[in-house]
């Protein structure tokens, strides 16, 4: 197989003829694609087949509903791959082959995501099109995903107030880079607990840029007919109009901080004493003086209750009903790393209980106003 040196960078199979098929193929996916675009390196197919003895279950570490996620170690290999990341553990997610959907993500992670770097992203490191199969490969996450830990009994212990607050700072100052500091403008749509992956320090990492969608210009809200995303996570707006913009993404992010602070979901939450959702329940402490009830008792030896509480309050901000109620990322950062910030009063959130009306039996999609709802099964 023919090698070219680029940027003094050697890349096995980046021939002139499987450029154009690569451009045509994220082309495909929707807007014009450049190869100026393309500043990812190219894995060739038989490295990654090799490397996860053939994407044996044994290396199978997560499945979506856009394809399965293998986990291998790049041994060394004379090509680019090799050089740069010999010995490493390295995750590569093998798109469904019959899914526009996941041709969708893979343009978008190709093209878009590539061009992120910030700490509390994951990194994208390369990629692969031959023939049919589409993968993208990242860096390996050896803690998975905070849902793993948050909701999980035992595991939640490992996660100490402090260490809770620092994964709620690193998820806020990555979603800030995306809205506001990155040389684009990025609606992440899918921010959840599953999303957020975690490195062997238990730093956070937002992750799965699939349905991100980039904003131009002056560009303040996007509409769409397909609302693609999670339940329990959505905001009003998106969920019954398709209406989204960065105050959808703070809506989201406030919904996970409520569930880091009580290690409850808040799809699923039930109370005896009623039928709200846990935003619904957070609501009603907070009005009643008892927000920190809403805390993990795990957390009890570990919590500094003022800072919790401020926690609270501004997860509440985040999920009020109306969008322009919703702080701004860059004030959120800001209240809640300066406990000299004056804090608003929370107005009632979105979706204050658990059923909408939008929502199905099965949870799988459902149309509102003429918008089509479809929500992926976990990842």
């Amino acid at each position: 197989m023919t090698s070219y040196v680029t940027k003094k960078k050697v890349i096995q199979g980046w021939t002139p003829s499987n450029r154009r098929f690569i451009i045509l193929v994220l082309s495909h996916a929707g807007s014009r694609v450049d190869k100026e675009d393309l500043e990812l390196p190219l894995f060739d197919f038989v490295t990654i087949a090799s490397a996860t003895s053939n994407f044996s279950n044994s290396n199978k570490i997560g499945e979506g509903g856009f394809g399965l996620v293998y986990k291998f170690l790049l041994v060394a290999h004379n090509n680019l791959q090799g050089e740069l990341f010999r010995g490493q553990e390295i995750a590569v997610k093998r798109l469904s082959s019959n899914s526009k959907q996941g041709v969708e993500e893979f343009k978008n992670e190709v093209v878009m995501i590539a061009k992120l770097q910030h700490r509390n992203l994951v990194r994208l490191l390369g990629y692969c099109v031959e023939r049919d199969e589409r993968m993208l490969i990242y860096e390996f996450m050896p803690n998975k995903s905070l849902d793993c830990f948050i909701f999980d009994q035992s595991k939640r212990m490992v996660l100490t107030w402090p260490k809770r607050f620092e994964i709620v700072m690193g998820i806020s100052r990555g979603l800030l880079y995306l809205h506001q500091d990155s040389r684009l403008r990025i609606i992440h749509r899918d921010l959840k607990s599953s999303n957020i992956l975690l490195d062997n320090e238990l730093n956070p990492k937002i992750s799965d840029f699939g349905i991100a969608k980039m904003f131009g210009g002056d560009q303040v809200e996007a509409k769409t007919k397909r609302v693609v995303g999670t339940y329990g996570y959505m905001s009003p707006e998106y969920a019954m109009d398709g209406k989204f913009s960065m105050k959808s993404d703070v809506f989201s992010f406030g919904v996970l901080l409520l569930e880091i602070i009580s290690g409850k979901r808040n799809r699923g939450f039930n109370h005896p004493d009623h039928y709200h959702n846990l935003l619904g329940h957070a609501w009603l402490l907070w009005n009643n003086g008892k927000a920190l009830e809403l805390m993990d008792p795990s957390l009890e030896d570990s919590c500094v209750e003022a800072q919790v509480g401020r926690c609270i309050q501004v997860g509440l901000l985040c999920v009020q009903k109306h969008p322009e109620d919703r702080p701004a990322v860059s004030s959120v950062v800001l209240m809640l790393g300066n406990e000299e910030v004056t804090l608003p009063k929370p107005k009632e959130p979105g979706f204050f209980t658990e059923r909408s009306s939008c929502d199905t039996e099965d949870g799988t999609s459902s149309t509102k106003n003429s918008v089509t709802i479809t929500i992926p099964e976990a990842r």
